[in-house]
């Protein structure tokens, strides 16, 4: 009787083990279970630049902006990406620095099993780099359940006079009698390249009679803005880059000491001359417009 028992005991006993064993399975499936879903990519905001290798401008221009989107989108992921391959090349081979180019970008999203994504560009204008994007990102279109392009700075006849409102507040200190203030931009040969004489037509249509549109690569031609600044009246003229970053178009062609700078050739006019090294992305109102047109889609 006592073997039968023993024997008895031991077979309960072996069933509560193996109960056990299959209750810490269980719990352990659902765990996992639960992981996954947890580790489920975020939706993405890749964020789309020409890009700088001055560090200290990308940081406060670029970052900032980064910054101000994810700020304002906790729930999205934001990446990096530039279209500029040269400067990307620079920057890997002097900082041992990794920035993906778009291709590199995308297919990264799709590596990691993301399933919504906002591309974001901040470039000024829709020109070549911004055709280039579109083409590019359009291939990975049936690799997501969502995936829209947001648009560039300057888009629509609002962000003209959005951008006017931002680049008289960033400049109040030098909007003096007498001061003239000239914004460089970079210029192209896409059709794009009427943006800045638009946004000059509507800067002398809002009555900033004192401030002026330049390029460097089309125009409004640096000429050009000299004779303005002439014809203003003006002895003091204060130059700041509309580009994103001041990189090396604002700290060279525009205020480096060579004879064909902006700031030589404006000293050589009889000017006063102050250069403002800082570009569009630390200009708080440019940072909500690029915030503002995600949204815009996000919300679509």
């Amino acid at each position: 009787m006592k073997k039968v028992l023993k024997a008895t005991k031991s077979i309960f006993m072996l069933l509560m083990v193996v109960c056990m064993v299959i209750g810490m399975v269980g719990c352990g499936a659902e765990k996992t279970e639960e992981v996954s879903k947890t580790d489920a990519p975020k939706p993405v905001i890749l964020v789309v630049s020409f890009g700088t290798s001055f560090n200290d401008s990308r940081d406060i221009t670029i970052g900032a902006v980064e910054k101000a989107l994810q700020d304002a989108n906790p729930d999205y992921e934001v990446r990096r990406a530039f279209t500029s391959q040269i400067i990307i090349d620079k920057l890997k081979e002097r900082d041992n620095l990794k920035i993906d180019n778009v291709t590199e970008a995308m297919d990264r999203l799709v590596k990691d099993g993301v399933k919504e994504v906002l591309i974001q560009p901040t470039h000024v204008m829709s020109g070549f780099e911004y055709d280039d994007v579109v083409k590019e990102v359009n291939k990975y279109a049936d690799k997501f359940d969502f995936m829209k392009i947001g648009s560039t700075l300057l888009a629509s006849d609002a962000d003209y006079d959005t951008l006017i409102a931002a680049l008289k507040e960033e400049t109040a200190q030098y909007n003096k009698e007498g001061t003239a203030i000239v914004y460089m931009g970079h210029g192209t040969e896409h059709e794009a390249n009427a943006t800045y004489a638009k946004l000059q037509e509507k800067i002398k249509a809002a009555g900033l009679n004192n401030y002026f549109i330049g390029t460097v690569e089309a125009e409004p031609s640096l000429e050009d803005v000299v004779k303005l600044a002439k014809e203003s009246g003006a002895k003091k003229v204060v130059l700041l880059p509309l580009m994103i970053v001041a990189g090396d178009h604002a700290n060279n062609d525009m205020a480096g000491d060579e004879d064909d700078s902006w700031k030589t050739v404006f000293e050589k006019e009889g000017f006063e001359v102050e250069c403002v090294l800082k570009g569009l992305g630390q200009y708080k109102g440019v940072q909500k417009m690029i915030v503002d047109h995600a949204a815009a889609i996000l919300k679509k």
